[in-house]
């Protein structure tokens, strides 16, 4: 694991809140979904799950199935040593043999491979064992699995389980100035204000350029009469990299936590 990562990518609070999810359901959890818990748009999470692919991070997504629940077969992990060098080739000769369906590799100790198998019966299970012999591994010890259970890595997740201030999204440019995607905050005072009305009471920040508006899934050119609303999806383009500073005008002035959803 962790090997497509070239250390390159660093996880802000975004991505974690992506990795969180992911973890805790894979299957039923929509980009959609994600960008409402964490206040940036669909799109952004997409973005985002693309990196994580692509950096490696995410490595793939697995069905858990319950296979004596499914026909009657039984889990059994097998707790291996293989000569310290040969671990990593002996895991990839481990993962060609029928009802091997993971291999773990272990740093360090006796037991330095574990891997789990799927047999019809005692049988079945004998002759898996039999053919990890023939790879140059012992085997140390090994036993029936009853139960597995996953959970998504907690400090990845929100802190309290509560959606909080919305986060926002930077990319960084060259020459310091950045493009920020930030939902606006129900008590924002940009909120219920044209840009034209925002620009000249100072709410919108003199170098802060409103370059698109995501609302209901329709994207929204901005023009001086357009009036911001809460909710909406903004990106901004900020060219001396303001930062937070440029979204004062799209956030809590209070800086109070944004209600949680009560669906």
């Amino acid at each position: 694991m962790g090997r497509g990562n070239d250390g390159g990518y660093r996880l802000d609070e975004i991505d974690r809140r992506i990795v969180y999810a992911l973890m805790a359901d894979a299957r039923n959890t929509s980009a959609p979904a994600i960008a409402e818990e964490v206040s940036v748009s669909g799109a952004t999470i997409r973005n985002r799950i693309a990196q994580l692919e692509e950096h490696g991070i995410i490595e793939g997504y697995h069905a858990t199935v319950d296979f004596e629940g499914a026909d009657g077969s039984l889990m059994n992990l097998f707790l291996c040593h293989a000569p310290f060098g040969d671990v990593e080739s002996a895991a990839r000769r481990i993962g060609t043999i029928p009802g091997v369906v993971n291999v773990r590799e272990l740093m360090g100790g006796r037991m330095n491979l574990h891997v789990l198998a799927v047999g019809t019966n005692t049988s079945d299970l004998r002759r898996i064992g039999r053919e990890l012999e023939n790879v140059d591994v012992e085997i140390e010890d090994e036993v029936l699995l009853q139960n597995e259970h996953h959970y998504p890595y907690t400090p990845y997740g929100p802190a309290d389980q509560r959606r909080l201030e919305p986060l926002a999204d930077y990319i960084s440019l060259t020459g310091g100035a950045e493009v920020i995607e930030v939902t606006v905050h129900e008590a924002a005072p940009i909120a219920g204000r044209t840009l034209e009305d925002a620009a000249e009471s100072g709410v919108l920040n003199g170098n802060t350029l409103v370059i698109a508006i995501e609302r209901d899934d329709a994207m929204l050119t901005p023009h001086g009469d357009t009036e911001i609303r809460p909710h909406d999806v903004v990106t901004v383009f900020s060219p001396d990299g303001a930062g937070e500073s440029a979204l004062e005008g799209f956030q809590d002035p209070e800086g109070r936590p944004r209600p949680s959803s009560t669906t």
